[in-house]
Parts: C-alpha cells; structure tokens; sequence
C-alpha cells in the first residue's frame, strides 16, 4: 500500500507517513494504534489477495460488512469487525 494510501486511512498528510517511515517523527497513540491494525489487516488479506486487490478491498464497500468500508471501520476504531470479516472470507464463508 502506498503511503499516500496509509495517509488517507489514517487521515493525516502524506508528508507526515514519509516522516514516520524516516523515522523523524512518530505517530500519535490513537494513530499508532490505527496503523498496526491497517498493518495487520494486510498481512492477514496478502493471504488470498495481491496487494493491489488488498488496496481495493481497504477502499470500496464490502457486502460482508454490511456495504461498509474498510478503511473508514478503521477511522472509528471498528477493527475488530473488519478481522471477523477477514476471517469469513479466509473460511469461505460469505454472509
């Protein structure tokens, strides 16, 4: 996922990404918190997409989650529903 990516689940700058990744800035605990949850959620949807279908799982509304979408579940701290869901399609069970 590009930075500008992370920048726009995460609601913060572009910039701001790049500074975290050079390690010249860190990120605020609530936002922290939102990017290992983005982080973990990739790693667990690389197990059946490729990272391009994984950034457009992240951004387009998903009928699993009630045509939800993902990245904004994860702005209102909802990831917990998101890793349900992950865990639906991994076991090929579709609501």
């Amino acid at each position: 996922m590009r930075s500008s990516d992370v920048a726009n689940v995460l609601s913060v700058r572009p910039e701001t990404v790049s500074r975290w990744n050079q390690g010249k800035a860190f990120p605020h605990p609530n936002t922290e918190k939102q990017l290992l949850e983005l982080e973990f959620l990739l790693d667990k949807l690389s197990d059946f997409y490729e990272p391009r279908e994984a950034r457009l799982w992240i951004f387009a509304r998903q009928r699993v989650l009630g045509d939800q979408i993902p990245a904004e579940l994860i702005q209102q701290g909802r990831a917990d529903e998101l890793l349900a869901a992950v865990n639906q399609l991994r076991d090929g069970v579709f609501l």
